[in-house]
């Protein structure tokens, strides 16, 4: 019954908005502080606590008086979310008088029999029946708005109060449907030495409520909830994009385990819409660029991978980025998650997309690494030379061979995982290496431009 117009007088006492503080985890719900006026009688009292979140989670409720705290507390709570509709205002008035004028200005009143999406049947004094087509419908009327319907999610409540008077009130409570996360926007310089970097806090509010002029503040970090919450699966069906772009407005700080970011200024972030705000700017932070070799990061530990490599495997080098997250390199901000794209100028001063990556929570002092594509010039072969086993004893070579087709000298960082057992040693090798973990070597292999390096090594495994 889309196509209905229903006017309806609703009064209703509403407690009138103070102050509002969001506080949004990056997992997708929220705690919202309310403070509200109260005009309490001494005694029990009725309160419709509207304009709450429609993803509220009532069981998270807390209700503290500030004006006199031990003397005012909450007997009952039921939280109302059975929302008005024109087909469930009709459903509560059949067998009920109702008024309706058409748009060709034709007024029926009478006892309401029956609806459908076609029809609506209407009988009147005279028992006459009159079927009109709701697409010809401008209004309905109605006596009173039916018992248990409201226009927006409601907490109502018993109030037991002794201090009679206005109340300041706080109330605290969780919704889902809040999000945020940190998207960060870097550009390399001519060399790939530096890099300008913005980080950006984009937040999504699809909870059912608006929050306007509020405190905001975003933690980052991982923060266990004991059961899944059923919002998770829930898209707001509209969005606005809303951008503030100004100097960095966040302050940041340790809080538990986690990083509280707060916004130094009020901000509004209205129902179904996605605002982003400044995080964090940085210019000229240095960066290190790496050519990666690492056959397992292809194929994982598996034994299909191992147990064919006797023929020739070639494999694609990976380009990263080496970023220190430091007070030194223009940084020391903790940084939260969230993707991190990387552009540069070509030769006409054009910014161009070059990659792509997501990072985790970066504490400060801590280096990231961006995998942002493979080298299409830079080619890796590993092909196994030999295998001999014995009673408790096995020996294997390999042989790496590394083409550069680039225009100038690399260096490419090799990655071998000693797999078939914890005991192990490296026999013969033609490049020094560095060993990672229990089960991990790295070769850093030079390569002239337009030239070829051969990584040979034999290992030996005991048991």
């Amino acid at each position: 019954m889309r196509n209905l117009v229903a006017f309806v007088l609703f009064f209703c006492f509403s407690a009138s908005a103070q102050e509002v503080e969001l506080t949004v985890y990056n997992q997708n719900f929220a705690l919202v502080k309310d403070q509200r006026n109260l005009d309490l009688k001494k005694g029990v009292n009725k309160v419709d606590f509207k304009d709450v979140a429609s993803l509220i989670e009532p069981t998270s409720v807390h209700f503290v008086s500030l004006t006199a705290p031990d003397s005012c507390y909450i007997l009952e709570q039921n939280y109302e979310y059975d929302l008005m509709s024109s087909d469930k205002l009709l459903s509560k008035y059949i067998d009920k008088n109702i008024k309706i004028v058409t748009k060709d200005a034709k007024t029926y009143e009478g006892i309401l029999s029956s609806f459908d999406a076609g029809n609506i049947v209407i009988s009147g004094e005279n028992g006459l029946s009159m079927i009109v087509r709701p697409d010809n419908i401008a209004q309905i009327s109605f006596d009173k708005t039916p018992e248990g319907l409201i226009t927006k999610p409601t907490l109502v409540w018993e109030i037991q109060n002794e201090k009679a008077g206005k109340h300041l009130t706080e109330v605290s409570y969780l919704t889902g449907g809040v999000n945020w996360l940190a998207e960060y926007v870097t550009v390399l310089d001519k060399d790939d030495k530096k890099i300008s970097l913005d980080g950006w806090v984009s937040m999504n509010n699809a909870s059912g409520a608006s929050y306007k002029d509020a405190k905001l503040k975003l933690i980052a970090g991982d923060v266990r909830r004991v059961q899944p919450q059923i919002f998770n699966q829930m898209r707001a069906s509209k969005m606005e994009a809303s951008m503030d772009a100004a100097a960095p407005q966040f302050k940041e700080k340790a809080f538990f385990e986690y990083h509280m970011y707060t916004l130094q200024r009020k901000a509004t972030l209205k129902n179904n819409q996605i605002k982003q705000i400044s995080l964090l700017s940085a210019n000229n932070v240095p960066v290190k660029k790496l050519f990666v070799y690492d056959p397992v990061d292809y194929y994982g530990w598996n034994w299909y991978y191992y147990e064919n490599d006797k023929t020739t495997k070639e494999q694609k080098v990976k380009v990263k980025i080496e970023i220190t997250n430091s007070k030194q390199n223009n940084l020391g901000m903790p940084l939260p998650k969230g993707k991190v794209k990387v552009y540069k100028k070509d030769d006409d001063g054009s910014l161009q997309f070059v990659g792509e990556d997501q990072i985790d929570h970066t504490p400060k002092d801590e280096t990231i690494k961006l995998y942002l594509g493979d080298a299409f010039d830079v080619v890796g072969e590993r092909k196994k030379m030999n295998f001999r086993e014995g009673d408790h004893w096995a020996e294997e070579s390999f042989e790496i061979s590394l083409r550069n087709h680039k225009e100038s000298d690399i260096e490419i960082n090799v990655i071998e995982h000693m797999w078939r057992y914890s005991n192990w040693k490296i026999t013969n090798k033609s490049h020094e290496f560095t060993k990672k973990d229990a089960q991990t070597i790295e070769f850093k292999v030079p390569v002239v431009k337009n030239g070829e390096t051969k990584v040979i090594y034999t290992v030996r495994y005991w048991w």
